[in-house]
């Protein structure tokens, strides 16, 4: 079962038990893979999903930002909740021990000794743990690690 139909019978599922919040979210999930398809005119496969989701996610990361520096832990606590049900989606994370593995692997493949390199590592860790890893966070351990 694909990503997108797996959201579909989750939706239905939710239509039925009456859990109102989990399906405004997974409307909110499916209007915007369908607007990414309608806008590229393309059928999204499931990493393309992941990716739109991983976007929902930092924008919603974003939001929670903002809400907390204005005060509004009301609204702050909808986007958390809505980050739950969007992370469900998506492929487990990479613990710490698994990440640095990969950044050092990437580190010794390009031969990066400066930041000047920053770019070829990045490139290298996200073909690995793009999905699965926060690229923010990867970004700032790559650096790091490149300056230290």
């Amino acid at each position: 079962m694909t990503l997108k139909q797996q959201l579909t019978e989750d939706m239905k599922t939710a239509m039925r038990g009456g859990d109102k919040q989990r399906l405004g979210v997974i409307r909110l999930v499916l209007a915007a893979l369908k607007q990414r398809e309608v806008d590229e005119r393309i059928v999204l496969d499931d990493a393309q999903i992941i990716a739109v989701m991983e976007k929902m996610l930092k924008q919603r990361r974003d939001s929670i930002t903002q809400y907390d520096a204005a005060k509004r832990s009301d609204l702050a606590d909808a986007e958390r909740a809505e980050m739950v049900v969007i992370e469900a989606y998506l492929p487990k994370q990479l613990d710490a021990a698994e990440l640095d593995a990969i950044i050092a692997t990437a580190i010794a493949a390009t031969g990066a000794s400066s930041m000047r390199d920053m770019g070829k590592v990045m490139a290298a860790v996200k073909e690995h743990a793009a999905g699965r890893a926060d690229m923010a966070k990867v970004s700032a351990q790559i650096k790091a690690k490149l300056a230290g």
